[in-house]
């Protein structure tokens, strides 16, 4: 378990079903458009145990891990943090994350995002780390800035969205800095 600030992060678990399914409902419009797979994976409590139990097996597998946040006083679920898209031969790996409403606004990602790439760093061997973010989410954008994810480049086409044309998104990349 890694902590900050009152918070805490964990692998996900099997008994976060129910809070997972909870966080999701009450989150749906904002994960609709950059969470889509997540959110109807988990709209009912069969579905969260599934996706759960996926989740937890991935872990264990190196596949992706899925991280919760939650606030210690409460063990509400305040975000989720994702790294994917992993690839062990290049050490790389993909953040997504997102904060429920409650909580935004309060540098929970931020704090999240920069104490997960320590851990990657360091417990995971990962080198790069990358944020593939849309230029209008702002918010995203600042945890990427404020966690010195550097700006790469500008993917075409790289995401679609339910019922949208495909989106350019942009690319930060983050470097575990090599001692010689």
């Amino acid at each position: 378990m890694l902590s900050f600030n009152g918070y805490n992060i964990k692998p996900i678990q099997l008994q976060d079903t129910w809070n997972l399914c909870n966080f999701i409902v009450a989150n749906e419009d904002r994960l609709k458009r950059y969470f889509p797979k997540t959110l109807e994976q988990n709209l009912t409590p069969d579905l969260s145990k599934f996706f759960v139990e996926k989740k937890v097996k991935q872990f264990r597998l190196k596949e992706e891990f899925l991280f919760t946040i939650k606030e210690n006083e409460s063990g509400k679920l305040a975000g989720l943090v994702y790294i994917k898209e992993l690839d062990w031969n290049k050490k790389q790996g993909e953040f997504a994350y997102c904060i429920g409403y409650p909580f935004e606004g309060k540098g929970i990602t931020t704090k999240a995002i920069n104490t997960l790439s320590e851990y990657a760093f360091a417990d995971l061997n990962i080198e790069t780390l990358q944020i593939i973010v849309h230029k209008d989410n702002i918010a995203s954008v600042k945890v990427a800035e404020n966690c010195n994810f550097i700006w790469k480049k500008t993917l075409d086409n790289e995401f679609t969205p339910p019922g949208e044309k495909s989106l350019n998104m942009e690319l930060y990349e983050l470097y575990n800095k090599i001692e010689t």
